[in-house]
């Protein structure tokens, strides 16, 4: 029946210390980091699961490297499935992801960063609902950072993920200008953020922590237990990160 489902892939790399969130290291320790990882990328799933309740979703994890399979068959819930890699770098993972999926029969296809936790549950069902209406179209969710946390698609469209300065400010504006050269209009949604940098954490561990009220904090997000969990863990372990929290609250 994949015909009538839109799939949803999380661009997923598996925890390892060292190699995952690099860019959080300090104030989190590379173990902590990847402990991070984990815990984002469960939450995200979960959140994709709970979005299937109400729109016929299937959920995948667009893994990397190669043999870490046992890490998200642990970590996934039932019913997700995995894509395999086939090149390391974030555009082609991309590209592969999207034409693998559309070519396993699925009606649409949306990839999803694994580095927002709380993502609100509704935008993946806006996504949904959006892929299902009549007409080829691009959904696009504008990260603040100037990347794109989602990208939903129809129709495979190569171009895309071509002349994409990726990991960097422009990667939302230049996918606008792909989408205008292949013809097709945009619905976008509203912008979220990446968890992938120090600002970001901060963000995160106010948005968990604190509650919707906490200065600058986005709202309407996913409660992301696993994440929220690790956080309020962290905070009593981690001078920095508690230090960190204390001194955005102020500002």
């Amino acid at each position: 029946m994949s015909e009538q489902l839109c799939a949803i892939a999380i661009m997923a790399k598996a925890s390892v210390a060292g190699n995952v969130k690099t860019r959080l290291v300090p104030p989190l320790t590379h173990q902590e980091a990847a402990e991070l990882n984990t815990c984002c990328l469960a939450d995200i799933a979960a959140n994709i699961a709970t979005a299937a309740e109400r729109v016929p979703i299937r959920g995948f994890a667009a893994y990397h490297p190669s043999g870490s399979e046992v890490f998200f068959e642990d970590l996934l819930p039932d019913g997700f499935k995995l894509l395999p890699p086939k090149e390391p770098t974030l555009g082609r993972s991309l590209f592969h992801a999207a034409r693998d999926l559309f070519a396993a029969g699925y009606a649409s296809v949306c990839l999803v960063n694994g580095d927002s936790p709380t993502l609100p549950t509704e935008l993946l069902v806006e996504t949904a609902c959006r892929l299902h209406e009549p007409g080829d179209r691009i959904v696009l969710g504008p990260a603040a950072d100037g990347g794109y946390y989602l990208i939903g698609m129809k129709c495979f469209h190569e171009r895309l993920f071509e002349a994409i300065d990726w990991s960097t400010d422009r990667v939302y504006r230049q996918t606008i200008t792909r989408v205008g050269e292949i013809g097709l209009p945009v619905a976008a949604l509203a912008e979220w953020y990446d968890v992938d940098d120090e600002v970001a954490l901060s963000l995160l561990a106010r948005e968990l922590l604190c509650g919707p009220s906490a200065t600058g904090c986005y709202n309407g997000g996913y409660a992301a237990p696993k994440t929220a969990a690790f956080l309020k863990k962290l905070t009593g372990a981690n001078g920095a990160l508690a230090h960190l929290l204390a001194a955005r609250e102020k500002n």
